[in-house]
Protein backbone atom coordinates (compact mmCIF):
# COMPACT_ATOMS: atom_id res chain seq x y z
CA UNK A 1 0.00 0.00 0.00
CA UNK A 2 1.22 3.41 -1.05
CA UNK A 3 1.74 5.76 1.89
CA UNK A 4 1.97 9.54 0.84
CA UNK A 5 3.30 11.17 3.52
CA UNK A 6 6.30 8.08 4.28
CA UNK A 7 7.83 9.15 0.59
CA UNK A 8 7.36 12.96 1.29
CA UNK A 9 8.93 12.24 5.18
CA UNK A 10 11.96 9.77 3.51
CA UNK A 11 12.37 12.39 0.29
CA UNK A 12 13.08 15.57 2.62
CA UNK A 13 14.80 13.23 5.47
CA UNK A 14 17.31 12.09 2.46
CA UNK A 15 17.77 15.71 1.32
CA UNK A 16 19.42 17.03 4.18
CA UNK A 17 22.43 18.82 3.68
CA UNK A 18 22.94 18.44 -0.10
CA UNK A 19 22.15 20.82 -2.58
CA UNK A 20 18.31 20.40 -1.77
CA UNK A 21 18.90 21.99 1.49
CA UNK A 22 21.05 24.64 -0.21
CA UNK A 23 18.52 25.49 -2.82
CA UNK A 24 15.45 25.47 -0.43
CA UNK A 25 13.66 22.22 -2.32
CA UNK A 26 11.04 20.89 -0.50
CA UNK A 27 9.14 17.79 -1.28
CA UNK A 28 5.02 18.43 -0.32
CA UNK A 29 3.06 15.80 -2.52
CA UNK A 30 3.61 12.43 -3.73
CA UNK A 31 1.54 9.60 -5.72
CA UNK A 32 1.87 5.91 -6.83
CA UNK A 33 2.93 7.73 -10.48
CA UNK A 34 4.37 10.81 -9.39
CA UNK A 35 6.42 13.25 -6.65
CA UNK A 36 6.45 16.99 -6.34
CA UNK A 37 8.73 19.41 -4.73
CA UNK A 38 8.95 23.29 -4.76
CA UNK A 39 11.56 25.68 -4.74
CA UNK A 40 11.34 29.46 -3.82
CA UNK A 41 12.52 31.85 -6.51
CA UNK A 42 14.92 34.57 -4.91
CA UNK A 43 18.13 35.84 -5.28
CA UNK A 44 20.14 32.11 -4.36
CA UNK A 45 18.65 31.05 -7.48
CA UNK A 46 19.21 33.83 -10.00
CA UNK A 47 21.52 34.55 -12.81
CA UNK A 48 22.74 38.25 -13.25
CA UNK A 49 19.91 39.65 -14.78
CA UNK A 50 17.86 38.84 -11.71
CA UNK A 51 15.76 35.69 -13.41
CA UNK A 52 15.73 32.04 -11.83
CA UNK A 53 18.67 30.65 -13.42
CA UNK A 54 18.40 27.57 -16.07
CA UNK A 55 20.48 25.62 -13.86
CA UNK A 56 18.35 26.07 -10.36
CA UNK A 57 15.65 24.49 -12.85
CA UNK A 58 17.82 21.22 -13.93
CA UNK A 59 18.59 20.97 -10.11
CA UNK A 60 15.10 21.09 -9.10
CA UNK A 61 13.99 18.71 -11.95
CA UNK A 62 16.66 16.17 -11.34
CA UNK A 63 15.87 16.00 -7.59
CA UNK A 64 12.78 15.61 -7.98
CA UNK A 65 13.05 12.90 -10.38
CA UNK A 66 15.79 11.05 -8.98
CA UNK A 67 13.58 10.65 -5.63
CA UNK A 68 10.81 9.80 -7.35
CA UNK A 69 12.36 6.77 -8.61
CA UNK A 70 13.26 5.56 -4.94
CA UNK A 71 9.49 5.03 -4.65
CA UNK A 72 10.07 1.90 -6.98
CA UNK A 73 13.05 0.16 -5.74
CA UNK A 74 14.00 -1.43 -2.66
CA UNK A 75 16.61 1.72 -1.33
CA UNK A 76 18.77 -1.49 0.70
CA UNK A 77 19.48 -3.21 -2.15
CA UNK A 78 19.48 -0.73 -5.44
CA UNK A 79 20.72 2.68 -5.80
CA UNK A 80 19.84 5.83 -8.12
CA UNK A 81 21.87 7.54 -10.61
CA UNK A 82 20.65 10.31 -13.25
CA UNK A 83 22.55 9.25 -16.35
CA UNK A 84 20.40 12.18 -18.60
CA UNK A 85 18.50 15.31 -18.63
CA UNK A 86 17.02 17.95 -20.99
CA UNK A 87 15.24 21.09 -20.29
CA UNK A 88 13.17 23.33 -22.20
CA UNK A 89 13.10 26.89 -20.32
CA UNK A 90 9.54 28.34 -21.68
CA UNK A 91 9.18 31.27 -19.55
CA UNK A 92 11.26 33.47 -16.95
CA UNK A 93 10.29 33.76 -13.21
CA UNK A 94 11.71 36.59 -11.16
CA UNK A 95 10.38 35.48 -7.65
CA UNK A 96 7.59 33.12 -5.69
CA UNK A 97 7.67 29.77 -5.65
CA UNK A 98 7.90 26.93 -8.86
CA UNK A 99 6.24 23.26 -8.51
CA UNK A 100 8.20 20.81 -10.28
CA UNK A 101 6.50 17.04 -10.38
CA UNK A 102 8.08 14.16 -11.53
CA UNK A 103 5.53 11.57 -13.87
CA UNK A 104 7.33 8.46 -14.84
CA UNK A 105 7.16 7.75 -18.70
CA UNK A 106 8.82 4.19 -18.15
CA UNK A 107 9.52 2.03 -15.76
CA UNK A 108 12.09 -0.82 -16.57
CA UNK A 109 13.83 -2.93 -14.52
CA UNK A 110 17.35 -1.12 -14.85
CA UNK A 111 15.92 2.41 -16.29
CA UNK A 112 13.25 5.03 -15.39
CA UNK A 113 12.31 7.78 -17.74
CA UNK A 114 10.61 10.89 -16.40
CA UNK A 115 8.41 14.31 -17.26
CA UNK A 116 8.81 16.84 -15.10
CA UNK A 117 7.39 19.78 -15.68
CA UNK A 118 7.82 23.01 -13.32
CA UNK A 119 4.99 25.47 -12.89
CA UNK A 120 4.79 28.81 -11.03
CA UNK A 121 2.28 29.28 -8.80
CA UNK A 122 -0.71 29.98 -11.09
CA UNK A 123 0.20 26.53 -12.94
CA UNK A 124 1.86 28.21 -15.78
CA UNK A 125 4.80 25.96 -17.45
CA UNK A 126 8.56 27.29 -16.88
CA UNK A 127 10.64 24.18 -18.09
CA UNK A 128 10.02 21.37 -19.68
CA UNK A 129 12.53 18.45 -18.74
CA UNK A 130 12.84 14.91 -19.65
CA UNK A 131 14.98 12.65 -16.97
CA UNK A 132 16.73 9.08 -17.28
CA UNK A 133 17.84 7.05 -14.44
CA UNK A 134 19.88 4.08 -14.32
CA UNK A 135 18.72 1.58 -11.69
CA UNK A 136 21.82 0.18 -10.14
CA UNK A 137 22.84 -2.87 -7.62
CA UNK A 138 24.19 -1.08 -4.33
CA UNK A 139 27.59 -1.44 -3.09
CA UNK A 140 28.45 -2.98 0.27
Amino acid sequence: MFDKEAVIKLCNDLSKNTLMTTLEIEYIDAGEDFLTAKMPVNPRVHQPMGLLHGGASVALAESVGSAASIMFVNPEKQEVRGIEISANHLRSKREGTVYATARIIHKGRSLHLWEIRIVDEEDRLISLCKLTNMVLPRKS
